[in-house]
């Protein structure tokens, strides 16, 4: 005999899912069927209001494999009037957003809400007012279990939760899922910082930071939604494959307008065809190069030796040298940048002519003193006191004039400095250079002294550890009047460059009063795969707290030693392809040809970084170099030695294997024939 629905507590939950996707649908229904013909002034407001309801229709779609909600809140007693949720014992359904019936009743809330708050942050020592804390099961898109915890029994034991745990080792394939479900307390505090603070967050592998970054910017949209639609949010990732694993997070949660990008793809004023020697690098990204291209800049200023003479009609007015110097010296005083001075001195110019003209008892008006700075004598004075300035040309001429470079640079590189960044062949044009990433960085900064860069409200940024100083100013034109969440690992910097300290860093992007967090519980990489790659530590970021993993299972995990090269790599792949999930095959750049081609061989299909697996594709060739921020139920990690002896320092190269260590998240096998680096003894 079947038991009834309404005593059955899990057929109940799949009916208030069931009832839930239908108010969803007929959400999305009510929006499709909206008729805007006479609501719109003009085609102007109308093409406006339609990309609008088209966001609307695309943030309501019900993904059929994501659950529309993931928990269950029992109060009890009211939320509270300022929450304004409902009466006493309300009940809620926490999930990816807010779903409500014909009524206008919730049968969803999103995450984000305040009300929801407690499903993240309430424990058996702080319930918060919580009966009942209920979390969902699911498989698919089907509800399929439960598991409740009476945070206000005081008899009832505090318990781990299976679900959460499940949730967190589920294995994946495609592209990198939201993690509203696994939310810790910790995490949460990030996620709901204001929007007026910036938030560095230093956390290991495994820690869920960059999944933090995301859902902080998901949180903030939802609670400044207004403001931010004005400002604009941008998250900044590492390299392409990077945002591509990345951007399916955002859109889940009904986030569609948050622009990605690398810093690359900020400061592209030039095509960039070209790189640096590490050493050439490391001075261009210097954060000294800003005064070098300060000096250089300002020095196209030149004081007056003759005044200027304006001729009205039959009058002629005369401003001296002495007082277009005064002009000048104030403009430069001011601070401001050199492109807006240059367009103000006219302007100064034809001040110091109006007055002339008022103490000769004229009447000029606006209009008389924009003519005046018209005027081919004032522009002639402008032209030759503050030219215009290009910043490709100005970089240009740094780079390629050994005393241009020496004379600005005085002081603050030196001779070997200058030598090191000077280029070898001079390009003929801008057009011609074959210029390097380092120096699109260089023209960014010369273009934010002509012109100041626009601000948005909210920046992520991403895999933080390996920027430059000159990288970091960068990133913070882009966040100066807003704020920014950095998120990195200082064991994980792997450029020459890498950041040394997060207060270093703060100071680089103008944000020195951001407030620094540390994650350490690991909720991604297995215990004993995050104890081995931990032994690297000690030589890459003394001081750094190791990760504690909070996985219950410790992984599957294997060193060894191999005897026929490539043969056993692909071994190890076709062992792990038998496991359900995705795999990673990760090795040092210069060997991935020779790992590819055994592939082939083999008859083992894969795909690159940022290419979305399949259930039919699972493996992906991943060069070592792209490996950071991504991740992979199983991981083979081919000639450990071969990462470590690809970079241009050992520590660089201890760094890179660092974080090619700690790429699994159930399993990882590493294979070496030439031995293993003598720091993972």
């Amino acid at each position: 005999m079947s038991t009834p629905v309404h005593d059955d507590p899990l057929a109940k939950e799949r009916a208030h899912l069931a009832a839930s996707r239908s108010a969803l649908r007929a959400m999305r229904e009510d929006v499709e069927s909206l008729d805007i013909t006479d609501v719109t002034a003009n085609w102007v407001n109308a093409a406006v209001l339609e990309s609008q309801i088209e966001e609307r229709i695309k943030a309501l779609a019900d993904l059929s494999e994501t659950p529309l909600f993931f928990g269950r809140l029992d109060y009890l007693h009211s939320p509270g009037a300022e929450q304004a949720e409902g009466a006493e014992g309300e009940r809620f359904y926490v999930g990816r957003r807010h779903v409500h019936d014909a009524d206008g009743d919730p049968m969803v809330i999103d995450w984000r809400a305040p009300v929801s708050q407690p499903f993240y942050q309430a424990s058996k020592k702080n319930p918060l007012d919580i009966a009942l804390r209920r979390r969902f099961g699911y498989t698919g898109g089907d509800l399929t279990a439960y598991e409740d915890e009476h945070l206000s029994d005081p008899d009832e034991a505090a318990t781990t939760s299976k679900l959460l745990q499940q949730e967190i080792e589920r294995p994946r394939v495609g592209p990198m899922r939201d993690i509203v479900a696994t939310i810790q307390p910790e995490q949460d505090e990030i996620v709901r910082a204001g929007l007026s603070g910036s938030v560095c967050v230093q956390g290991g592998p495994g820690t869920g930071k960059t999944a933090v970054g995301l859902h902080r910017v998901a949180y903030l949209l939802y609670a400044h939604r207004e403001r931010l639609a004005r400002t604009g949010t941008l998250v900044i990732g590492p390299n392409r494959s990077f945002l591509h694993y990345i951007e399916q997070v955002l859109p889940a949660l009904g986030e569609l307008t948050v622009r990605q990008a690398t810093v690359d793809d900020l400061v592209a004023h030039v095509e960039v065809r070209g790189t640096d020697e590490a050493t050439a690098a490391v001075i261009k990204g210097d954060a000294r190069m800003a005064r070098v291209l300060r000096r250089a800049l300002y020095a196209h200023v030149v004081m007056p030796t003759e005044g200027v003479v304006v001729v009205r009609g039959s009058r002629r007015w005369r401003v001296s040298a002495y007082e277009l110097e005064e002009i000048v010296r104030e403009l430069l005083a001011r601070d401001i940048r050199y492109g807006a001075a240059r367009e103000a001195l006219p302007q100064r110019i034809a001040h110091a002519v109006l007055v002339q003209m008022e103490r000769a008892g004229e009447a000029p008006d606006d209009r008389v003193q924009n003519a005046v700075a018209r005027n081919a004598a004032v522009k002639a004075v402008v032209k030759t006191v503050w030219p215009q300035v290009d910043p490709a040309k100005l970089v240009l001429r740094l780079l390629t004039e050994a005393d241009f470079l020496a004379e600005h640079a005085e002081g603050l590189l030196g001779e070997e400095e200058q030598k090191a960044v000077l280029w070898v062949k001079p390009a003929r044009s801008v057009k011609s250079a074959r210029w390097s990433p380092a120096d699109a960085v260089l023209i960014d900064e010369a273009t934010d002294l002509i012109e100041r860069t626009h601000s948005l409200g909210h920046v992520v940024l991403d895999e933080a550890q390996d920027l430059s100083p000159m990288q970091y100013r960068a990133v913070g034109r882009r966040c100066s009047t807003g704020s920014v969440t950095v998120l990195g690992d200082l064991a994980q910097g792997t450029t020459p460059w890498a950041t040394r300290s997060w207060k270093e860093a703060l100071a680089h992007l103008g944000k020195e009063g951001a407030v620094i967090e540390e994650l350490t519980a690991g909720f991604r990489v297995p215990t004993d795969v995050i104890a081995y790659a931990s032994r690297l530590l000690p030589h890459i970021a003394p001081g750094l707290t190791p990760v504690a993993s909070i996985r219950e299972n410790p992984g599957f995990f294997e060193v060894r030693e191999t005897a026929d090269g490539t043969a056993d790599v692909v071994a190890a792949c076709r062992e792990l392809l038998e496991r359900e999930g995705s795999v990673g095959l990760i090795a040092a750049d210069a060997r991935v040809p020779e790992v590819a081609a055994a592939l082939g061989a083999a008859g083992i299909g894969f795909i690159g970084p940022g290419e979305e697996t399949t259930r039919a594709t699972r493996l992906t060739l991943v060069p070592a170099s792209l490996a950071k921020g991504l991740e992979y139920d199983y991981v083979v990690l081919d000639e450990p030695r071969a990462v470590v002896d690809g970079e241009p320092d050992e520590r660089t190269g201890l760094r890179r294997l660092y974080v090619c260590l700690t790429r699994a998240v159930s399993g990882l096998i590493v294979t070496h024939g030439s031995g293993l680096p003598p720091q993972l003894a």
